[in-house]
């Protein structure tokens, strides 16, 4: 599957479009030339592995007494440091990351992800190594 986005829901942007278009052009590209033979070289990517959900800061009733930092929003698969500003409360009080290592955020403040108890994942940034690739039927 591929998901490209953040879009809000029931919205089409000609732009989230356009890089679906590319990416499932890429894919199909890539198994095109597998099929013919195409032997690929070992390689080296990036990508961000998912480490936890975080909750939004709650009272004993359950409900949000916190909000995404200012900082934080729009700054999906930016690092953050311990220190840095996760939320704001109600009362102006800022709520910072704690943990002994930085961690890459994603599906910050998504609307849809409210009712999931889920402000933001945090992810770690790792590195995959493939061998080389090529098909075994010619």
């Amino acid at each position: 599957g591929v998901e490209v986005g953040p879009q809000p829901q029931g919205v089409a942007r000609a732009d989230v479009l356009d890089k679906m278009r590319k990416i499932v052009k890429h894919g199909l590209d890539f198994v095109q030339l597998f099929n013919e033979g195409k032997e690929f070289p070992p390689c080296t990517i990036e990508v961000f592995k998912i480490m936890e959900k975080v909750d939004y800061p709650r009272n004993k009733n359950g409900e949000i007494i916190a909000i995404i930092h200012p900082k934080l929003q729009d700054q999906d698969w930016q690092p953050v440091k311990e220190g840095d500003p996760l939320f704001l409360t109600l009362d102006g009080e800022v709520i910072p990351y704690q943990g002994n290592c930085t961690v890459y955020p994603t599906f910050i403040n998504e609307a849809a992800y409210y009712e999931k108890k889920q402000a933001f994942v945090k992810t770690e940034k790792i590195k995959l190594t493939a061998k080389h690739l090529r098909s075994s039927v010619s």
